[in-house]
């Protein structure tokens, strides 16, 4: 999958920007066979502009198993949407809580910056004690060679275990009759992964967990906050049929909790918080990864569960394989996807707080293997919404 690139135009529609028009890039293999680029820069017919970038998985020299990944992105947008309640506190309902209304959010033009630069380390066990980067050989877009885990769960003998640190940083504004409002963030990740699934990129079966620990210690608008979460992924082989080379059943779990928390109510009856996660940060629900069918960062509470199921359905019918002037897509497969979710979030870690009252939504989607990399068209609908999203990757 290395030496490959890829160069494509796009354009759709979207509530929040107008008609979108955009060009997007990608290289892999370029001066590390492992290393990867993307970027893309878009505009739309509403004044938004704007660029995300990406370089993943470079070694650093002299250290075989260090590896430094960065994706970040600009961008000014003409109706940008906050689910908080900001500048002010909150009375009775918080906006973003599970019982909100839909209509509670802050929505100006603004802009939103943000940069993430990741370290990973490859423990020295399972398949990562004499190979700490994995070379899959693939035949149009599946896996041939040996799987890199999912065949037995012990971390000592199967599987990549990788321990991650993290540095984020966020900006946004948002332009109000009043003047600006804007604030930042930036949080510290520490976590460990352990990858125990045939093909990273596109597992069949195995299973992933990921623990992580989130810490602010920079004392901003929102103070030094914390915030824990663990994320589980089962995936299932299940027997080629019904026109499909592949098929799976992949399930997904999420939970997390922010045990620095503070809520203070004064005398005018508002209600403050401190040491909390921003609202798109810990514990927040809806947009690209979970809850799709709602706003992004649409719930944002103390507390938080999730999980998800998908039936990914791989086709043995590439329509693009014949085509000669579309070659350059170098598309290996095509997929269908039905997908259903759930999750709640909440002022407290308990059974009756996070399992009172869950949101669900449901969908479908469109994803393709271009040039060694997963894109993905996902539509998902909720009480609340229909959403479009297109991005690079599955959502787990």
């Amino acid at each position: 999958t290395d030496g490959m690139s890829l160069v494509l135009p796009y354009a759709f529609p979207c509530d929040s920007m107008g008609a979108v028009f955009g060009l997007v890039g990608m290289r892999r293999g370029y001066l590390q066979k492992q290393m990867g680029m993307f970027g893309t820069l878009y505009g739309s017919s509403d004044e938004a502009r704007g660029g995300v970038f990406s370089i993943w998985d470079f070694k650093v020299p002299g250290l075989e198993r260090m590896y430094l990944s960065t994706l970040g992105s600009v961008g000014h947008y003409p109706r940008q949407r906050a689910y908080a309640n900001y500048p002010r506190g909150f009375t009775d309902v918080k906006a973003g809580s599970n019982e909100s209304s839909v209509d509670d959010y802050v929505e100006d033009s603004g802009r939103n910056d943000w940069i993430n630069l990741k370290m990973e380390y490859v423990l020295p066990i399972g398949n990562g004690a004499t190979h700490p980067a994995i070379n899959y050989r693939l035949k149009h877009g599946l896996l041939v060679s040996d799987p890199s885990g999912g065949n037995q769960w012990n971390p000592l003998a199967s599987g990549i275990s990788v321990l991650m640190i993290q540095q984020r940083y966020e900006f946004q504004s948002y332009e109000t009759e009043e003047g600006t409002i804007d604030g930042d963030s930036s949080p510290t990740d520490f976590g460990l992964l352990y990858d125990n699934t045939d093909f990273a990129p596109n597992p069949s079966y195995g299973s992933r967990q990921y623990l992580n620990l989130t810490h602010d210690f920079t004392g901003g608008v929102n103070g030094n906050w914390t915030f824990v979460d663990f994320e589980a992924s089962k995936y299932f082989a299940l027997k080629p049929a019904f026109g499909a080379i592949q098929r799976v059943l992949a399930l997904n779990f999420w939970t997390g909790y922010s045990p620095t928390w503070k809520e203070h109510t004064g005398k005018d009856g508002y209600t403050t918080l401190a040491d909390n996660p921003p609202f798109l940060e810990g514990a927040t629900l809806g947009g690209f990864y979970r809850l799709r069918g709602f706003s992004n960062h649409r719930f944002n509470d103390k507390a938080v569960i999730y999980t998800t199921a998908e039936y990914r359905h791989t086709l043995s019918w590439n329509p693009l394989r014949n085509i000669n002037w579309l070659n350059f897509l170098d598309m290996d497969w095509l997929q269908l996807v039905l997908s259903v979710e759930g999750g709640q979030v909440a002022g407290s870690y308990s059974s009756s707080a996070l399992f009172d009252s869950w949101k669900f939504c449901g969908g479908i989607g469109l994803r393709a293997m271009l040039s060694g990399a997963v894109f993905r068209f996902d539509i998902s609908a909720s009480d609340e919404a229909v959403n479009a999203w297109v991005m690079v990757g599955h959502p787990f």
